[in-house]
């Protein structure tokens, strides 16, 4: 008979950092780093470096350093327990007193048993939650289900203007008629055969779910198995969701529809969590909350100016530039007008970054001229040509037109170990 080998795991302790008063209050971490408690662990980190800078005891005044230090070490062990992931669904779900010794939360102090309950759903010795032999008394709180990841791609246009876009889910829900026994009503399971009533645990240090009982460990006779979910537990349901990306949100975030995922029995449902991918546009490149995009104007233009719409914004809008030229002043290909306050929305604030309109030329097509006197009217307009170069000797040369430079350059060094490729190799003595 196989044996279930649980090899316990270390758990460090945070501190309960007092408040200012010195009383050991209930301190929401969230509120201490200012991030939501959807925030991701990049958001948690970046939040902890904003605060940890402003908050550091030797940015402070020294009749004000020992606050200070109080409200730091705050900050430091919140970013500690919210960064890590099994502290911080430790804290989500008993808060401080998960942490806190002999001060009455979970029974006094954190216990093994209450570790492997919430990570892995079982109590000490591999026997799952619901069957004894826990040192804890009472009922437990459910450990929360996997979230479910996907990537959802996003044009600049919806990020720019914000998107509520409604979608069908299936997933496993509660059987609705057993509750999620398995069972018939008042009909009594046995353990399960094949995993000894063990149902999810570790074995050799991996973690396994019973394929007999699906982790549940114990099953019922087929006669005696719910009508509806033929013993499983859970049914497949159809749900439309709404999925909501505020304006100006940015790839990378992520999106939680919180306990959509799928249903398990004596487990809190995950959620549905969304990363938002940017899809390439053909114009306009983001950088942050400013956004920049090529602008294309004629010869005639880039020499007299001009006012019109010269782009169409994210969200259709045309945008008009009224650019009057002064007497001689050229817009110049690369040249940048930065358009103030178009740029991406900033989430939650009616502000905008800016626009960044990067001038392109276009020259006339060949031929657009043939008028010899309109040439040498031009010519006349023109600027005159620089003073010509004297030298001693001239030669006139045959040139070809529109050559790809890429494909006909040759490495200086390259050519040279064409001619030379033994050289510098070592050479057979004579005899």
């Amino acid at each position: 008979m196989s044996r279930t080998l649980v090899e316990a795991i270390p758990v460090e302790t945070p501190r309960l950092i007092p408040a200012v008063n010195g009383s050991m209050e209930e301190i929401d971490l969230y509120k201490v780093l200012g991030v939501s408690k959807t925030a991701s662990k990049a958001e948690v980190k970046k939040a902890y470096h904003k605060a940890a800078l402003t908050s550091h005891p030797d940015k402070v005044a020294h009749e004000d350093r020992s606050d200070a230090e109080i409200k730091f070490k705050a900050i430091s062990q919140a970013y500690e327990i919210l960064y890590d992931d099994d502290k911080r669904h430790l804290y989500d779900q008993h808060g401080m007193s998960a942490f806190e010794k002999g001060a009455g939360g979970m029974g006094g102090e954190v216990d093994l048993d209450d570790i492997l309950q919430q990570m892995f759903g079982m109590g000490v010795g591999g026997v799952p939650s619901g069957f004894g032999g826990g040192r804890g008394a009472g009922p437990r709180k459910p450990r929360k289900g996997k979230d479910q990841e996907q990537r959802y791609e996003v044009t600049l246009e919806e990020l720019y203007k914000g998107k509520t876009t409604k979608f069908a889910s299936t997933k496993n829900v509660i059987c609705s008629l057993c509750k999620g026994s398995g069972g018939k009503d008042k009909a009594k399971p046995k353990q399960c055969a094949s995993c000894g009533g063990n149902g999810p645990g570790l074995v050799t240090q991996e973690q396994v779910v019973c394929s007999a009982c699906k982790g549940a460990g114990n099953a019922f006779k087929d006669k005696d198995r719910c009508k509806k979910c033929k013993g499983n537990r859970t049914n497949e349901e159809r749900k439309v969701l709404e999925l909501y990306i505020p304006r100006g949100a940015k790839e990378g975030e992520r999106i939680v529809l919180e306990g959509e995922a799928d249903q398990v029995p004596d487990q809190e449902p995950g959620d549905i969590v969304f990363t938002l991918v940017e899809t390439e546009h053909h114009n306009f490149n983001r950088s942050g909350s400013d956004l920049k995009a090529d602008m294309h104007i004629t010869l005639a233009e880039a020499l007299c100016g001009f006012n019109r719409v010269v782009i169409k914004h994210l969200d259709g809008r045309g945008i008009r530039i009224n650019h009057p030229q002064p007497r001689g002043r050229i817009l110049r290909p690369d040249e940048v007008l930065k358009v103030a306050g178009e740029g991406m929305p900033l989430k939650k604030s009616d502000t905008k970054g800016d626009l960044y309109l990067i001038v392109k030329i276009k020259f006339p097509s060949d031929g657009w001229l043939k008028d010899d006197i309109m040439i040498q009217k031009l010519q006349e307009l023109l600027p005159k040509p620089e003073e010509p170069i004297h030298a001693e000797t001239v030669d006139e040369v045959e040139y070809e037109e529109n050559v790809d430079i890429d494909s006909q350059w040759v490495d200086a060094d390259e050519g040279d170990n064409e001619d030379g490729e033994d050289e510098g190799q070592p050479q057979c003595a004579q005899q």
